[in-house]
Parts: structure tokens; C-alpha cells; sequence
């Protein structure tokens, strides 16, 4: 990313961009009782609904994104329900210095495919990895998310970025958002085996 992607999400927070977006992932609600709770990395997690959702799940989460402004709004709704979440502004341009191995890594609706193939090594052993995209579609389909194909995977790209994990679950194709819109998704849960 650069300094125009930091300005831009900056503004769109504190314009109040995502506020609607409470819930976490349905992905993430439905596959959470098959984690064993432990330390959690919420990639580019903008206001934090999936890090706060994890955190009053008794995850230890690192919640990382670009803006400071959405970092700062999900720090005020983790104070408000007295949740400990470690808050991290950066650029998935560099490489990130956490330490530990994580035993879910989450990636939602940010596309980075060399980022995602590298956070596999992050995982611990039995560790998982889950992951939401826009997917793309033929131009002209009246979907919600981003109208650029930069910014939306192809059919397969999860699978092929999940390297070494066992996949557990794959989807691609239409479903509908808790807020009623249609979209495109591509989700994956991979896991890394045991014993790697």
C-alpha cells in the first residue's frame, strides 16, 4: 500500500465508512467452536468487528490494519465492552513483526495473495487460516464490493495461495451479507497439519 491508500482509508473512517458493520464474518461465526481458542492475527482488520468478536471469545488477538483512524474506532468499542485486543497500524508493504506462531490467522475482504501464501508459515502446527474475497464475475453483475478485478480474486487463487494447509472448507460463488446485499465470495479454511 502507500501513503495515498493510508489517507484514503483514514478518510473513509472517519467518515464514517463500515459503522453499520457490527457482526463479525458468518464465516468466521460458523467455523469458530471447530478453533481451539489461542493467539489470533486479524490481517488488514479495519474497526475490528472480527477482532472483537474473537477477543470476547477469549482469543489473544493482534488486530493489524493500515488505518489509524479504523484502528482507533476499534479500540474505542473494545474499551466500551472491556476487551484486551493488541492494535497494530501497518503496511502489509513490509513484513510484520509479531512474534509467536498463531493458531488462526483471518484475512477478510483485503486481497494480497502473496501476503496470504506467506502467513501460512505463521501458523502454529493444527493452526488455521481463514480467508474471504470478493470474488470476480463477468462485468455488469449488480454485486456489492469493489468494481475493480484488482481488488477481487479468480476462481482457484485461495487454493493456490494456501500452501502446505490441509484445506478444511472451500466456497466460490454467490451468497448474501447479514446486511441484505448480494455478493460474489471465494472463502477458504485451511489448516496446517499437526505434526508440520
Amino acid at each position: 500500500m502507500s501513503d495515498t491508500d493510508r489517507s484514503k482509508w483514514n478518510r473513509r473512517y472517519r467518515e464514517g465508512a463500515y459503522g453499520d458493520r457490527k457482526h463479525p464474518t458468518p464465516l468466521l461465526e460458523r467455523w469458530i467452536e471447530k478453533i481451539p481458542c489461542g493467539k489470533a492475527l486479524d490481517v488488514a482488520c479495519g474497526a475490528g468487528r472480527n477482532a472483537l468478536f474473537l477477543a470476547a471469545r477469549g482469543f489473544e488477538v493482534d488486530a493489524v490494519d493500515i488505518s489509524a483512524a479504523g484502528l482507533e474506532r476499534g479500540r474505542a468499542m473494545a474499551r466500551g465492552a472491556g476487551l484486551k485486543i493488541h492494535w497494530i497500524e501497518h503496511d502489509f508493504d513490509s513484513p510484520l513483526e509479531t512474534t509467536g506462531e498463531y493458531q488462526l490467522i483471518l484475512m477478510v475482504r483485503y486481497v494480497n495473495l502473496p501476503l496470504l501464501n506467506g502467513l501460512c508459515d505463521r501458523l502454529a502446527p493444527g493452526g488455521f487460516l481463514m480467508c474471504e474475497e470478493h470474488l470476480r464475475v463477468a462485468s455488469g453483475e449488480d454485486l456489492a464490493g469493489p468494481s475493480n478485478p484488482a481488488f477481487r480474486v479468480r476462481p482457484g487463487d485461495l487454493q493456490k495461495a494456501a500452501t502446505g494447509l490441509d484445506i478444511e472448507y472451500s466456497f466460490e460463488g454467490r451468497l448474501r451479507d447479514p446486511d441484505g446485499r448480494q455478493v460474489a465470495l471465494a472463502q477458504l479454511v485451511g489448516r496446517r497439519p499437526p505434526h508440520n
